[in-house]
């Protein structure tokens, strides 16, 4: 602005109070809006409105912008070598004609008529309402979902459960993975490869998750191996970027009304390099009285 030539300086350094501005600046812990940076120049004597101030953020090459995860902390000196060995075991199952797996548990999710981040297209003004708080319904409660993605066949699976994330579940999806899907894939099976992260009911120190899938080794009997990723990886497993990623694109903006709205949204996602996901009920992490009514539409898909 013409009048007021140093007001691209003042704005500047309570933006930026980290790297170049007053350390007391006001506005170091607050929420730098427009309207707050237009209030706190007016009171050093300029005048602005808070579109004005949005141009000459502008000007200053600021944007919107959302923290980023990217620091996993200290990076251990075997880290990469641990990658490379996973990468190599999947290429050499592959070599051998025997599955390759990526396993994890998609977030809980709160049934009912609540907000779903991401939006829709919908007719103008006429948003769909849902509930103002997010409180758990007693009676309708939570769905688990546990996700097995094949990186070979691009294939996914995915179990629901309605009780805890726990590693029976875990190695009941994989279990039912393999009568479904699994042996009818790889007819000639023998081993199996499970890529996971650190840590929920398939972490590496989980007495249990080991337990269980020894006997589901000695039950189909054939050798099954787990790689896990490093900790503070677990968003480098494949699941989470060529399924799970998909799953939730293909629910944003839709409340989860009912556990039937679940499984359709989750069984019709696709991609177009030919993603094709199948749901199934966990009956021993599911109600009874839920079980036939899905079953029965599992059966149309």
């Amino acid at each position: 602005m013409e009048s007021q030539p140093d007001i691209l300086e003042k704005l500047d350094a309570p933006v930026d109070p980290d790297s170049r501005g007053d350390p007391e600046s006001p506005l170091r812990q607050t929420s730098k809006s427009t309207y707050r940076l237009a209030e706190e120049l007016n009171k050093q004597g300029y005048k602005v409105s808070h579109a004005q101030v949005g141009k000459l953020l502008d000007d200053l090459d600021y944007s919107l912008q959302s923290d980023k995860k990217t620091k996993e902390g200290g990076l251990h000196k075997d880290r990469d070598a641990q990658f490379k060995l996973i990468n190599d075991e999947v290429r050499r199952f592959h070599a051998d004609n025997q599955p390759a797996i990526s396993v994890d548990t998609w977030k809980k999710e709160n049934i009912g008529e609540y907000k779903n981040p991401g939006r829709e297209y919908r007719p103008k003004k006429r948003p769909r309402e849902v509930k103002g708080h997010d409180f758990p319904d007693k009676k309708l409660g939570k769905v688990i979902p546990y996700g097995i993605y094949d990186l070979k066949q691009n294939k996914g699976w995915v179990s629901i459960g309605i009780n805890n994330d726990t590693a029976e579940f875990a190695v009941n999806t994989i279990r039912t993975w393999y009568y479904e899907v699994g042996r009818v894939a790889y007819p000639e099976m023998k081993s199996l490869l499970i890529t996971a992260d650190c840590g929920g009911g398939n972490g590496y120190r989980v007495r249990l998750w080991k337990r269980a899938l020894q006997k589901l080794a000695d039950e189909i009997k054939i050798a099954i191996s787990v790689s896990h990723y490093p900790p503070g990886t677990g968003k480098w497993n494949k699941i989470e970027h060529r399924m799970f990623s998909f799953i939730s694109k293909n629910q944003r903006g839709k409340p989860l009304t009912d556990r039937l709205t679940v499984i359709e949204l989750i069984g019709n996602t696709t991609t177009k390099t030919g993603l094709e996901i199948e749901v199934a009920l966990d009956e021993n992490f599911m109600k009874k009285e839920y079980t036939s009514k899905i079953k029965k539409w599992i059966k149309l898909i």
